[in-house]
């Protein structure tokens, strides 16, 4: 498995598919030629059927524009390349319109891109790999005493919870500017901002309603702030950036947590979602929002049954049930945007996280079903769901507003 430098990573919405990785091909390509008088941009598949409400082509213009650079954009929705639905292949020309280079780019999901032809470009896997499944983890974890996040350490070294510390301020900074921003969000589905309503409101409401409402209004803020092009931490996408740190957030200010806990938290959170990143996947394009928000609510589900004090059996079957519950979720944007039904699934995968905590908290972690059969479970879902329901926008909600 990769660091969790490559899973949870800081920069700006509404997609870490569709905005992040382009942004990211465009800049190597440029890189490697500068000396090119123009350049091309074929989309394929999903970056092409949903990147302009992604703002793919806007991500991919800012870069050659910073460098007075032309680039022609062309878009092929129908065309499939066979490593991976998000791909992007650029071309580089001369002043005489020759072909300089070519090069094509996938964009895999939570910002990370894989360079056809080009191995040796992939993160280093940090973690042995007879510790790739959540059995092997436990097992490891049982057999030296250890916690997850103490896994985490023993591998990355001390230096990470630094990184998560970095990832904990952002997460808490896009919290606090969401929940302070109003206004519409950008895309032509004016969609009003509801975190700061939903948040006064919470306030006032009394008994364990209007404390678990709080953490709803925690994540569409999140969410609200991905939509609207702000800067988040990919958790483990840009479009499900908005359930973990809404229930961080919420547990830290109801018990008051000092900082290390939600750090070592961060640190579970990643490992779950670590494993279903080299197991299954957290792309929307290649299994669905099961994948994201799916994900996302695994995560959040035991990073807050261990804060709550949960072993690390009961976190397993927190996470379990977090991706159980959400498998054959579809991803369906509206117009392609990051905001119906994305922004909502967040705040409620957000609940559903504090359920599933609970639940696990109440047993003593002893279930059927593991959180790797669910995983080869997504997998099997995702591969069988048309390309309709896997971020195209052709299907499901996508079809209300077309």
């Amino acid at each position: 498995m990769e660091s969790l430098r490559q899973l949870y990573r800081i920069g700006y919405g509404p997609s870490s598919s569709h905005t992040m990785g382009p942004r990211f091909s465009a800049t190597h390509f440029l890189s490697n030629n500068q000396e090119a008088c123009r350049f091309e941009a074929d989309l394929y598949g999903s970056l092409a059927a949903t990147g302009k409400g992604h703002l793919t082509d806007k991500a991919i213009r800012e870069v050659f524009e910073a460098s007075s650079k032309p680039v022609e954009i062309v878009w092929f929705p129908d065309i499939e390349k066979p490593y991976h639905p998000n791909a992007l292949t650029l071309r580089s020309f001369d002043r005489n319109n020759n072909l300089l280079s070519e090069q094509t780019y996938y964009s895999v999901g939570g910002g990370r891109v894989v360079i056809e032809g080009h191995a040796e470009a992939d993160p280093p896997q940090i973690y042995p790999k007879e510790y790739s499944t959540m059995r092997q983890i436990l097992d490891y974890c049982n057999q030296e005493g250890m916690q997850l996040w103490e896994f985490v350490i023993q591998f990355e070294g001390m230096e990470i919870l630094s990184f998560v510390e970095e990832v904990w301020s952002v997460m808490s900074e896009a919290v606090e500017n969401g929940l302070n921003a109003e206004g519409v969000l950008p895309g032509g589905l004016k969609l009003q901002r509801k975190a700061w309503q939903y948040n006064a409101k919470a306030a006032e409401f009394t008994g364990p309603l209007g404390n678990t409402a709080l953490a709803l209004s925690y994540a569409l803020a999140v969410s609200e702030e991905n939509a609207g092009g702000g800067k988040i931490v990919t958790a483990p996408t840009c479009g499900s950036c908005g359930v973990l740190p809404g229930v961080i957030y919420y547990l830290a200010k109801q018990y008051k947590f000092p900082k290390i806990k939600i750090l070592r938290a961060l640190l579970t959170a990643g490992i779950i979602g670590n494993v279903v990143k080299t197991n299954g996947s957290i792309s929307g394009a290649e299994v669905g929002c099961q994948g994201e928000v799916g994900v996302a609510c695994a995560m959040a589900s035991g990073a807050a049954t261990q804060l709550l004090g949960g072993t690390i059996y009961q976190v397993e079957y927190a996470a379990e049930m977090g991706l159980e519950h959400h498998l054959g979720l579809t991803c369906d944007p509206m117009r392609g945007l990051v905001q119906i039904p994305c922004i909502e699934r967040n705040a409620l995968a957000t609940m559903r996280s504090i359920d599933h905590c609970t639940y696990a908290l109440l047993g003593d972690g002893r279930h059927k079903v593991s959180f790797d059969n669910v995983i080869e479970v997504m997998m099997e879902t995702g591969q069988a769901l048309p390309s309709l329901y896997r971020e195209t926008s052709r299907g499901g909600l996508a079809k209300v507003m077309s």
